[in-house]
Parts: C-alpha cells; sequence; structure tokens
C-alpha cells in the first residue's frame, strides 16, 4: 500500500446527502415540553391543595354558637367548591381557644397561600343560612364580614381542567414511553422507537484504535486491510471490474479480538462507521426490530461509503424455524428478513459494507451466510505462542516491569490463552505487586496471576484432616508420575495440595500446541487424568469422591473418540457429529438402539484399559511414587525440578535431544566432507 492511498481523504458525499444529514437533527438533552408540564402540575398542587390540607371542620350549630360570642371576624362563601364557607377568627377568640395565631402570607406569586381559615363548613342550605347570619348579625350588633367568591366562568374551569389532565399525562408519558423507548432522547419518545440505536463514528467522534493497537491476527488483519483500502481507494478494484464485498464477517472463540478488530476498522478506514450489538435489534413490540434496521441502512446510505458493524450477530441471525414449530420467534424473523433485504435487495449498489462479530456461526441462518451477503468469513483463533508474545508487548507496554523481563516465557506460559485472557493476567499481576507493595512488576507476579485465573484463590486457611490432607498429596502425584513417564502426556510445570476455588489440590501442565492429535496422544492425556484415583488405590488401597473432575474429563474424552473421530474399532469408522449445526436430529439420534449399546460398550472398554494401565505403570513405580508424595506432603508445592530428583530427565525429552544433537552432527559432517570434495 502506497502512502498516497493511506493519505487519500474519504469520498466526498454529493449535496443531497448532505442536506438530509444537515436536516437529521440530533437528539436533545433536556425536554422543555416535560419540565413545562411538569412545572405547571406542582404549582396546582401547591397553590390548591397544600394549604388547606390540615383546616378543621365545624358544623353550623358550633358557627353560630362562635358568632353570638363575637368569635368571627371574618366569612367567605366560595361558590366553586359547591356552598363551602371559609370562617375566620378574632385574634381573642384564638387567644381563648388556644389557636395558634398566623401571619399574612406576603407571597404575590401564590396568592392562594395567604393566610389560612381557622374553620372549613358546609352549608346545606345557604338561603337559610343567610338569612340567620344576618337575624343574628343584626342582634348582636356584630362587625363579622360577610363575602362571596365570585364563582369561575365555564371557560376558566375548562382550561384549568385540560391543563390538569394534560400536565398529568405528560409526566405519566415521560416516565412510561420513554423507558420503553430505550431513553432516547429528542420529541415524544414513542415515535423514536423504532429508530437505530447504532453509534456513529465520523470525522467528530473519531475511533483512535487503529492495526497497530492490534497486536497478533496477521491473516484476520491482512483480510480487513483490504476492505479498508477499497473504501479509500475504490478506483483502483472498479476500473478491473470488482465490486466491493458487502458482508464481513468475523468468526472465533470468545476474547480473541473480534470487536477491537472492527474498532481497527473504524480508526484506519476515516469513513462513517455505525457500531450496535444484534440485541439492540431485539425489542417486546412488533415491527420494531425490522424498523430499526431499515433506519439503520438508511443512515448507512445517506453518508455512503460507509460500515456498519453488529457485534453478536447470532442474537438476530439465528436460523428459522421450519414450518413455524412452536417456540419460533416471529419477531426475530422478521428482523432478520429485513437485515437480509437490506444487504442484498433491489437498489443496493451503494458503497456500504456490512461486518460482523459471533463465535456461535453454526446456529446463522443460511442465507445469511451466502455469498451476496456475507461474501467473506474470516476466522479469528486463539493466538499462538508468537502472537502471544505480541499481545504481551501491547499490554505491559504502559506497566512498570522490571528490567530483563522475559515476555517470551511469559508467552509460553499461557497455551490457550485468548487475547482477553492475556490482557487479564497483566491487569491481575499489577494488582498482585501492588498488594506486595512492589515498585515494578516481576515474573513471579505473572506466574501467580495464571495461578490465580487458572486454579482460583488460594485457600490457606482453610482446614483439612491430615488423612484426607495425604489422600489429596498421593492423588496430585499420581497425576504428575503419570504424565512424567509417559510420552505423549503433557510435562508437569507445577503441582500443590493448598486448597483452590473448589479444589483441594490443583496441577499445572505445559500442553504442546499442536493442530492434530493422534489416538496415541488421546490415551496417555486419558492415562493422566486417571492417574490420580489409580495413585489412590496403589498406594491408599481404596479410591473417593476426588475424581469426579477427572473421570468427567476422561468420559468427554472418550466419547469423542467414539462418536466424533471414529477412532474405536467396534464402532468403525463413523462420526455422528454435525460440525455445521443445521442438524435434523431434534427428537432422535442418528444412529439405531443396537449402534447406542455398541457406543456405549466401546466407551467403558475404552476407559477401563486406560485405567488398568495406569495402575500396572504406577505400580512399577510405586518406590518413586511414594517419595514423590511423602515430598509434596512435606512441601505443599513443587516444580518440574522436584520430579527431575525423584525421577531423573524425561526419557523422551532426552531421545529426542540426542536425536537433534545427531541431526546437527550429520549435517557438519556432510557440509566438511563437502568442502573436502570442493
Amino acid at each position: 500500500m502506497d502512502n498516497k492511498a493511506v493519505d487519500k481523504k474519504p469520498i466526498p458525499r454529493n449535496n443531497n446527502q448532505k442536506k438530509r444529514n444537515n436536516n437529521r437533527k440530533e437528539p436533545n438533552s433536556f425536554n422543555w415540553f416535560y419540565a413545562i408540564m411538569g412545572a405547571f402540575l406542582l404549582f396546582y398542587v401547591i397553590s390548591n391543595f397544600l394549604d388547606i390540607g390540615k383546616i378543621d371542620s365545624i358544623d353550623e350549630y358550633k358557627f353560630f354558637d362562635y358568632l353570638e360570642k363575637g368569635y368571627v371576624k371574618k366569612v367567605v362563601l366560595d361558590k366553586n367548591n359547591g356552598g363551602d364557607v371559609e370562617i375566620y377568627l378574632t385574634d381573642q377568640a384564638k387567644n381563648e381557644l388556644g389557636i395558634k395565631k398566623e401571619e399574612k402570607n406576603n407571597n404575590t406569586i401564590f396568592p392562594s397561600l395567604e393566610t389560612a381559615p381557622n374553620y372549613i363548613m358546609t352549608v346545606s342550605d345557604l338561603q337559610f343560612f343567610r338569612e340567620k347570619f344576618d337575624e343574628t348579625k343584626q342582634a348582636k350588633q356584630l362587625a363579622t364580614e360577610f363575602k362571596t367568591k365570585p364563582q369561575a366562568s365555564v371557560f376558566e374551569q375548562i382550561i384549568t381542567q385540560t391543563l390538569v389532565w394534560v400536565a398529568i399525562f405528560g409526566v405519566f408519558y415521560f416516565i412510561l414511553f420513554r423507558r420503553m423507548s430505550g431513553g432516547m432522547g429528542g420529541g415524544p419518545q414513542i415515535f423514536n422507537i423504532g429508530k437505530s440505536r447504532a453509534k456513529l463514528f465520523d470525522e467528530k467522534n473519531e475511533m483512535k484504535i487503529t492495526f497497530k493497537n492490534v497486536a497478533g491476527l496477521k491473516g484476520a488483519k491482512e483480510e480487513v486491510e483490504e476492505v479498508v483500502d477499497f473504501l479509500k481507494n475504490p478506483d483502483k478494484y472498479t476500473k478491473l471490474g470488482g465490486k466491493i464485498p458487502k458482508g464481513v464477517l468475523l468468526v472465533g472463540p470468545p476474547g480473541t479480538g473480534k470487536t477491537l478488530l472492527a474498532k481497527a476498522v473504524a480508526g484506519e478506514a476515516k469513513v462513517p462507521f455505525f457500531s450496535l450489538s444484534g440485541s439492540d435489534f431485539v425489542e417486546m413490540f412488533v415491527g420494531v426490530g425490522a424498523s430499526r434496521v431499515r433506519d439503520l441502512f438508511q443512515q448507512a446510505k445517506a453518508k455512503s461509503p460507509a460500515i456498519i458493524f453488529i457485534d453478536e450477530i447470532d442474537a438476530i441471525g439465528r436460523a428459522r424455524s421450519r414450518g413455524g414449530i412452536q417456540g419460533s420467534n416471529d419477531e426475530r424473523e422478521n428482523t432478520l428478513n429485513s437485515l437480509l433485504t437490506e444487504m442484498d435487495g433491489f437498489g443496493t449498489d451503494t458503497n456500504v459494507i456490512v461486518m460482523a462479530a459471533t463465535n456461535r456461526v453454526d446456529v446463522l441462518d443460511k442465507a445469511l451466510l451466502r455469498a451476496g451477503r456475507f461474501d467473506r468469513t474470516i476466522m479469528v483463533d486463539l493466538p499462538d505462542v508468537k502472537e502471544r508474545e505480541e499481545i504481551f508487548k501491547v499490554h505491559t507496554k504502559n506497566l512498570k516491569m522490571e528490567k530483563d523481563f522475559d515476555v517470551e516465557f511469559m508467552a509460553k506460559q499461557t497455551p490457550g490463552f485468548s487475547g482477553a485472557d492475556i490482557a487479564n493476567v497483566c491487569n491481575e499481576a499489577a494488582l498482585i505487586a501492588a498488594r506486595n507493595d512492589k515498585s515494578t512488576i516481576g515474573k513471579q507476579d505473572f506466574l501467580d496471576a495464571v495461578d490465580r485465573i487458572v486454579g482460583g484463590l488460594e485457600k490457606k486457611s482453610k482446614i483439612i484432616k491430615p488423612s484426607e490432607k495425604k489422600r489429596v498429596a498421593f492423588h496430585e502425584a499420581g497425576h504428575a508420575t503419570v504424565s512424567w513417564l509417559l510420552e505423549h502426556a503433557a510435562p508437569l510445570v507445577k503441582v500443590t495440595i493448598v486448597p483452590r476455588g473448589k479444589s483441594l489440590g490443583a496441577a499445572w501442565y505445559l500442553p504442546d500446541e499442536r493442530s492434530l492429535t493422534t489416538t496415541e496422544q488421546m490415551l496417555d492425556e486419558m492415562c493422566a487424568l486417571l492417574g490420580g484415583r489409580a495413585a489412590e488405590q496403589v498406594i491408599l488401597g481404596s479410591i473417593s469422591t476426588g475424581a469426579q473432575n477427572d473421570l468427567e474429563r476422561v468420559y468427554k474424552q472418550a466419547n469423542a473418540m467414539v462418536t466424533i473421530y471414529g477412532l474405536s474399532p467396534e464402532v468403525g469408522n463413523l462420526s455422528y457429529y454435525d460440525s455445521t449445526g443445521q442438524t435434523d436430529y431434534t427428537f432422535s439420534k442418528p444412529y439405531s438402539e443396537e449402534t447406542a449399546k455398541k457406543i456405549d460398550r466401546a466407551i467403558y472398554d475404552l476407559v477401563e484399559k486406560q485405567y488398568q494401565r495406569t495402575v500396572d505403570l504406577l505400580q512399577e513405580n510405586k518406590e518413586k511414587l511414594t517419595e514423590l508424595g511423602e515430598k509434596l506432603l512435606e512441601k505443599e508445592v513443587i516444580f518440574r525440578e522436584d520430579l527431575e530428583e525423584v525421577f531423573g530427565k524425561r526419557k523422551y525429552e532426552q531421545e529426542i535431544a540426542t536425536t537433534k544433537q545427531e541431526t546437527q552432527d550429520n549435517n557438519s559432517q556432510e557440509q566438511t566432507i563437502s568442502m573436502s570434495q570442493e
């Protein structure tokens, strides 16, 4: 890739596209509609209810008794409330009755919050009440005032009640429908529920991750770099008749860097990048998922050339049910159908590339995987030792490491670790070093971090009986002995009888990184797993439940040998495993009952034969097994060097070293002969 191609700016969009983009309003962070409705409702509640919440009521007999005594200062008739009478007492009456004086409220904003009446009285007959009031006032020569509140017009009542109900509805609308729409801003939220939730990365919101931040994944990066180059320089490919790939599917185990690779594409492409998850299309309302798909592609086409990235696409891309059987989800299928149409329907001649990631490619619909939709499937596998070394360098770059830290050693100590696992190891090592008040992070901190992640936290305070501790020691010594003596078993790194997590003991091995596994290798691995129970039988004469996890792994290994890999002579060269995931064996097994009996017998014979082989091996080396078990009881943790003291160098490692030396000697001898002939 030349410098001109890298530095070239994105293809400018036409004026119509710019106008459409400008017309799209950004969501508001504050909505004045709901604020005004809430303020009005609050004002209504305060002005109408707060001032009369604690006013006592009296009857007419008591009122006229107070009136004759001269206690009543003012009477106000409120016709708006159906004839309620507000009674105000004189200061002398308040003192005699023990009523606290209330000062006048000078609030001009809320005039109803002036001095509240002392009593409220409901009058049944207003005419009779007024006549009796006038007679009593004239007879006693009282100065009591009688006022009447003017009745509000019908128009004012309608306006007031309408505003109250609009405010109440607005508050509930804000609470309920805003949540249903996922909290998106701007306008009534129910109308945004079908809008896409994709996060846009463009020149305003630039992604800073590039391919330099992605360690390993050399093959995967080469594939996606070509996609990025096509978006930057489409003429380079279209002048030869090539077409832009419509879809790129990233497939691999969890934590291998699929999402990180997509972020790097966003940082390198310099074109609008829409990122979202497959679950963002899933909603409880019918038709919402399909609407969001259409809105997403409409936005992407308006900003083309662009990239759409859908993480965990299996959430909407699962294979559609056949015949509408029970349990099918029509809404999810409608969403998938909309996605299929947008990716390869009429009028899709736009520079929009769809990238997706999943670790469940076996459950995806076949129509989604065909050419024309996802043209390329890129495998993102677990990193090998060289790629792990690169990943360690990336994650340790910002850590305070010891001088001359051996990154290659740590890469060899973490076979089968993904990029996310290595990042976790680096972070855990930093935490362990900080916990021990260290100024730098060292090799031992990383080894402790690996132990912590793989085996769990040490439980040194857990109390174990001496007899149980002895059984655990010989159990773990059995695993170590068998793995050391057999050719194809993984060599031991460390054994401990300190409880970790749920286990009472643990052993760490360093397996070879291989692409193919032979029958002999699988049988030796089974023997290594059975070594713990066999050691209990050979040394203690009885077995326990401590081998439950070992037996579970042995059964899975034996079952795979018989039913998947076709390595059993009794069953034959048959595999009953469907790697595509599109199996039709929903209600029945793909073999008869007679074959099932053969499979059960083959698995049983295979396990029992390897168990007897393990017992015989430990019987032959019983003295060394006992010595190793006693050493483990004494130290609680032993390493490879301790096994070399008991058993000596591994026989097969010596043979390999000898073969390599003989090969080097032969090569040097041939070179000497050729030089002498010259």
